[in-house]
């Protein structure tokens, strides 16, 4: 017989105090029960679960394997629960508690990261819990509140729990070391450039993404090139270009720095080209929370991926 959406939420605070607490005699204390109640509701959910979510002994009171799991999934209900009442007790309810953001790596760190730390000395109430890692988690399953992402769903269609907004696009331009064109010269043209020496970022299934050249039609055309080096993370690829050892098409948000200190020059501004869209995703059933509705404005107003 199926389980009523309310029973699934009997227990679950008991079971997070008696977690944070290690003891059933802690548990009943903070909660203002008996010994015997608290051990009762544990047993109740333990049942209707079919699992054991505590190892018990004469000296001490520990977690399963399930019960770290369903630790997590509790904690997180309880924390949305509390949000959602504060939606409900004040249409200025001030964010706070733990948002937990997902962020891109290489772009995460030099400007995004920036970005959130401004967001919490503004808002002192919120905790972020913050990842960094170019794979695109599954908000939903891996309980993110906010994402940033470069590339993914740009014209695909996005999960029905998801919401999102697009910031704009990036823009690829090519760029060398000044050592580099001191010996080698600067290309004069889309079809000189073909016979510089490439940077190219690969891949881990072994495949290096193509330089994209823009056609005098103005199309963009895909040119698989051979790499004089090819390397898989972005912040080495600029690295490698600044020792000199080619020519790299590179986002601008990656090199503006570089080329505004003089330690890379931007070349053939006429071939620059739209890249990868960027995007502030969200779980659509947390997007009333204050903290997220805020989190997104912060970012949308903060977060530029051209030069």
């Amino acid at each position: 017989m199926p389980v009523h959406p309310t029973e699934r939420l009997k227990g679950i605070a008991t079971f997070v105090a008696v977690a944070e607490a290690g003891s059933f005699t802690a548990a009943a204390q903070r909660l203002n029960l008996t010994n015997s109640a608290v051990g009762k509701a544990i047993a109740r959910l333990e049942e209707r679960l079919g699992s054991r979510l505590f190892e018990r002994s004469t000296r001490r009171l520990r977690l399963t394997d399930a019960g770290h799991a369903y630790r997590q999934v509790c904690v997180q209900v309880l924390e949305d629960l509390e949000a959602a009442e504060r939606v409900l007790a004040s249409d200025d309810a001030v964010p706070s508690g733990r948002l937990r953001v997902d962020l891109p790596a290489t772009f995460g760190r030099l400007r995004a990261w920036p970005a959130l730390l401004q967001f919490a000395g503004t808002h002192p109430q919120v905790m972020p819990h913050v990842s960094f890692t170019d794979r695109f988690v599954d908000l939903v399953e891996d309980g993110v509140d906010v994402a940033v992402r470069i590339g993914g769903a740009d014209n695909e269609v996005w999960p029905a729990a998801l919401d999102h907004r697009t910031l704009g696009y990036e823009e690829l331009i090519f760029c060398a070391a000044p050592a580099y064109l001191d010996i080698h010269g600067a290309p004069a043209s889309g079809a000189d450039l073909l016979d510089h020496a490439a940077v190219l970022y690969g891949r881990a299934d072994g495949s290096t993404a193509p330089w994209l050249l823009r056609a005098e039609s103005a199309s963009v055309v895909r040119q698989p090139m051979t790499g004089r080096a090819v390397l898989g993370n972005a912040e080495a690829l600029v690295g490698a270009v600044e020792a000199g050892l080619g020519v790299a098409q590179l986002a601008t948000w990656l090199v503006a720095r570089q080329i505004a200190e003089g330690r890379l020059v931007a070349l053939l501004p006429q071939l620059t080209t739209q890249g990868l869209p960027l995007h502030i995703v969200w779980q659509r059933s947390r997007s009333h929370a204050p903290k997220v509705q805020a989190l997104i404005a912060h970012l949308a107003a903060t977060l530029h991926i051209g030069a």
